[in-house]
């Protein structure tokens, strides 16, 4: 058997540390998500050998995974190189229309967008980045892939330093050795206590980080049995809203709007 590269050994003992049993884990199954998820902003279009070197996998395996997603209409061949096909937009649907904190959070951003005339947005967990499963903004153009499914780093936004708060320190240990790992365990100990805050004040905070001259305010969105399921937060310009407002009047409407809607999300 081949020996597997410094990723797939990082991969499958991860894996195996898990309660699933090894046998029951399908390997193909993997690498044909990891191949739909390399394609990325700026990477709409790769090629086999492409794929094969920013995913670590053999070509050989990159070929077969691609020839499978092209059968089942998930990606599209042109000349040399794919693209994700339209279809693939059906596992975000099938995530939004069936995951009731989706649809209850879409109306709530709604109205807070509609309140403070700046974008309001919900987001989980996934991996190193907060993923946006409901978001509003004012009537404007919105760039192409900063709506729903938009991603922003976890330990550098608002909506992400709340979610990584919900941890425990074990989870937040292995959350950052498996995805912030380039960090120095003084800059671990920097976020720890910066987590630590988060979680005792109730909200997070985040000015300048992800964007010059953006920040945002976020709050956890937690379920009828008080289990943390998501992030809440308004983000604008400094012009248009500034810390103080941020701070006296989105802030206090947050904390009400989750208390409000916490009994809906199951």
């Amino acid at each position: 058997m081949a020996k597997l590269n410094p990723r797939d050994e990082a991969r499958r003992a991860n894996r195996d540390a898990g309660t699933a049993s090894p046998g029951d884990y399908s390997e193909a199954l993997e690498r044909g998500l990891l191949v739909l998820a390399a394609f990325e902003p700026g990477e709409e279009r790769l090629t086999q050998s492409d794929l094969s070197r920013k995913l670590g996998i053999p070509r050989a395996t990159v070929r077969r995974a691609l020839l499978t997603l092209v059968h089942m209409g998930y990606v599209i061949p042109e000349n040399r190189s794919y693209r994700l096909a339209p279809k693939v937009l059906a596992l975000a649907s099938a995530y939004l229309t069936t995951n009731p904190v989706s649809r209850v959070l879409q109306p709530t951003c709604d109205d807070l967008c509609e309140e403070f005339g700046t974008s309001c947005t919900a987001a989980v967990l996934d991996g190193p980045a907060a993923v946006m499963i409901a978001r509003a903004l004012p009537r404007q153009a919105l760039a192409v892939g900063q709506g729903i499914g938009f991603r922003v780093p976890a330990t550098r936004s608002a909506l992400g330093r709340v979610l990584i708060s919900a941890l425990d320190d074990d989870q937040f240990q292995r959350y950052m050795r498996e995805h912030e790992s380039q960090h120095d365990p003084a800059a671990v100990a920097e976020i720890a206590a910066e987590l630590s805050s988060v979680r005792e004040q109730g909200y997070a905070y985040v000015a300048h980080e992800v964007e010059a001259g953006f920040h945002s305010i976020a709050v956890p969105l937690r379920r009828w049995d008080d289990t943390q399921v998501a992030a809440l937060n308004i983000g604008s310009s400094v012009e248009h809203l500034s810390q103080a407002d941020m701070f006296e009047r989105v802030l206090p409407v947050l904390q009400a709007v989750t208390r409000k809607i916490q009994s809906q999300l199951v």
